[in-house]
């Protein structure tokens, strides 16, 4: 799988550089999401503006994926669904399990939001 990765302030941004996200696919991104989760820095925007289609196996899998961030105390919002791939999510009912937006700059304000949440249970 080609994905992209850019370090920014308080978020990584991956940018999938793939037509489509299947299941078989996921292992290497797996691979680098749990090394994040390990560095000072470990929130995450998925970006994937590229990705026509995937199967369900890959949707169940940004599901988990997204709950284990959470868990974690770090935030995963995934950003630039094209319609087909986000009809797709809808219809399966995967997307309303998703944090998403339209774009990765309000994907970023979804992360700084979340960080300031959580700075202000921990007080």
């Amino acid at each position: 799988m080609k994905f992209k990765i850019d370090t920014r302030e308080k978020f990584h941004a991956i940018t999938i550089n793939e037509p489509a996200l299947a299941a078989n696919m996921t292992a290497e991104l797996d691979e680098c999401l749990i090394g994040i989760q390990q560095n000072v820095v470990k929130n995450v925007v998925l970006v994937m503006k590229d990705i026509k289609s995937m199967d369900n196996a890959a949707a169940s899998y940004l599901v988990k994926v997204q709950q284990r961030f959470y868990e974690k105390d770090a935030s995963f919002v995934i950003c630039g669904l094209c319609p087909e791939v986000e009809r797709f999510l809808d219809e399966g009912e995967f997307l309303g399990l998703m944090n998403t937006a339209p774009t990765e700059s309000e994907a970023a304000d979804i992360v700084y939001m979340e960080e300031i949440e959580r700075e202000l249970l921990r007080e």
